[in-house]
């Protein structure tokens, strides 16, 4: 058997690796603290996430982490707080490849009660399974 193959094989016995949308196998970020992490804070940690709380904050980086470890490109990733005050929505690009890393194009667009507000950013993803926000 292909080593690849052995690995992925392996992962899926043990429930601690998740198959990425971009086709590798990764040990999984299950906890909030791991996606945050892995995150660097994503577009929410900058102006964007102005005026949310720490668990608003929380949703909308695991909304980033999902769309661009998992989702195809163009779907939406969307969250909303508890109150339905504040919600957001995140469209990750597809994939493109820079050197040995794989790079998206994404942007999170929030809305809340002042209206609605956009970044716009590129993430290249690490073996490790985190994202460097680029911009």
């Amino acid at each position: 058997m292909r080593p690849n193959l052995l690995l992925a094989l392996a992962c899926a016995l043990l429930s601690g690796c998740t198959t990425t949308s971009l086709g590798r196998v990764t040990p999984g970020l299950q906890s909030t603290a791991s996606i945050e992490k892995a995150m660097d804070g994503g577009l929410i940690g900058r102006e964007l996430g102005k005026g949310l709380n720490t668990r608003e904050r929380r949703l909308a980086l695991q909304a980033e982490y999902t769309a661009l470890e998992h989702t195809p490109g163009g779907k939406p990733v969307t969250w909303q707080n508890d109150g339905g005050t504040w919600s957001g929505e995140v469209v990750a690009a597809q994939p493109y490849r820079v050197g040995s890393q794989d790079c998206r194009q994404y942007k999170h667009a929030v809305t809340g009660t002042t209206g609605t507000r956009e970044a716009r950013g590129t993430a290249c993803r690490n073996e490790d399974g985190s994202w460097t926000p680029l911009t």
